[in-house]
């Protein structure tokens, strides 16, 4: 199997599609760099989206679970575990590690892991997890068998932009995070390329409040006069008025017009062209691709703090959800051995992360929580940090609380 990697990828290197060109744009995307990224990346609106479903997942932290007899019960300390919770690779954190995959797959539709193994006397184990960057990163289907594999499986090709070196991986080496969008499941589409014509638009009119704002937000004007001028002087006259009118710096300044000349302005109100509701719309519908709720933009016209919560807990089953439950697939199959998954370990993110509320309703949740034997006084003050408390590992219940098969049956003793 090694050497026929090794074949292949001396045969990708010296392909033609992956060599260098000498035209800027063709370098550019040589190392990684499409422009097209580059103008998506100024819209204000599309960085506020990418940055805000970063930030959720890499707030999630991700725990470790074995069903038993005695139901889900946490496991700590397994080697596995320890790179998804403390350290991935030596140098990300795991909130940088989630908020840099979900970043690539909201921006390039698909996110990729290397699943590096460290080789043992009895097997291998998972030595710490390396992101490919989506822009380096291809997907192969093997329709002829050319790995040595069966046909139709997936194999992933790293070129590493600083190197130009290949490499190529089995399906089992790396986690592939997909987009919600997809045709075929094998790989997402990015939402910038879904909504391209929509944040073109919004980088349209952000360019143009720039240039209103460079010009000291004044309107445009005709300049009269009398007579034939040539180009040159027209230029020429053009120019002089443009310094004493135009920029933040000519704000209420006296502008000098020689007898004969007459300066028109020429308005165009923002109101009459309804061009804030033509950005705010824009915005709306890239929040809304991305799963984003508008009060997450700032935009509280149809929403308030009181419902803020209610909000929140909809961004989480609305958008999160499904994100969660596909990576979590992912990781359970990639890094998990079938035995493990036979004796019921799996891994979880902890998405209670997104739903703190404020310190009285936590304290009034866990309180309910504790009198009807739902949480152990323990298991409560773990969750508000509080270290345990002896003889606060049972549950607890009201005495005055009976079965309903035995109401009525204290009237029935005391007749006797």
């Amino acid at each position: 199997m090694g050497k026929i990697k090794d074949k292949f990828k001396k045969l990708l290197m010296n392909s033609a599609d992956i060599s260098p060109k000498l035209g800027e744009k063709d370098i550019l995307e040589w190392l990684g760099i499409d422009q097209e990224d580059l103008k998506a990346k100024n819209s204000a609106v599309y960085f506020t989206c990418l940055k805000i479903l970063s930030e959720s997942l890499g707030k999630m932290p991700v725990k470790y679970y074995q069903k038993t007899e005695k139901g889900k019960l946490q496991v700590h300390g397994a080697p596995v575990h320890m790179l998804l919770s403390v350290r991935p690779n030596a140098f990300m954190t795991p909130t940088t590690f989630w908020g840099t995959v979900e970043n690539n797959v909201n921006h390039f539709g698909n996110a990729y892991v290397w699943i590096r193994k460290r080789r043992k006397r009895y097997g291998a184990e998972v030595a710490d997890l390396w992101i490919m960057p989506a822009a380096d990163t291809t997907v192969l289907v093997d329709d002829m068998g050319v790995f040595g594999g069966e046909k139709g499986d997936i194999y992933y090709r790293y070129t590493d932009r600083y190197s130009n070196e290949v490499y190529v991986f089995d399906s089992a080496e790396v986690m592939h995070f997909k987009n919600w969008f997809s045709f075929d499941g094998l790989v997402g589409e990015s939402t910038r390329n879904i909504l391209k014509n929509v944040i073109s638009g919004d980088l349209e009119s952000q360019s143009f409040m720039n240039q209103l704002y460079e010009k000291g937000m004044t309107a445009s004007m005709a300049l009269e006069y009398t007579g034939e001028l040539g180009d040159n002087k027209v230029n020429s006259l053009r120019k002089k008025y443009e310094n004493y009118v135009s920029g933040a710096k000519n704000a209420g300044r006296i502008v000098p017009i020689p007898v004969g000349f007459k300066l028109t302005p020429l308005n165009v109100k923002l109101t009459d062209s309804q061009f804030f509701e033509l950005k705010k719309y824009s915005a709306l519908q890239i929040a809304a691709a991305f799963g984003v709720k508008p009060n997450q933009l700032n935009n509280y016209e149809k929403s308030s703090y009181a419902n803020s919560e209610s909000q929140q807990l909809s961004f989480l089953v609305e958008t999160m959800l499904y994100k969660l439950k596909q990576y979590e697939e992912e990781i359970n199959y990639k890094l998990l051995s079938t035995d493990q998954l036979k004796d019921g370990y799996w891994f979880k993110f902890n998405e209670k992360a997104l739903l703190r509320t404020d310190t009285k309703t936590q304290i009034e949740f866990l309180s309910k929580a504790i009198n009807n034997g739902i949480y152990k006084p323990n298991e409560a003050r773990e969750l508000v940090d509080a270290p345990w408390a002896e003889g606060g590992d049972v549950l607890m219940v009201n005495g005055n609380y009976i079965p309903i098969t035995q109401i009525g049956n204290q009237y029935e003793k005391g007749e006797d």
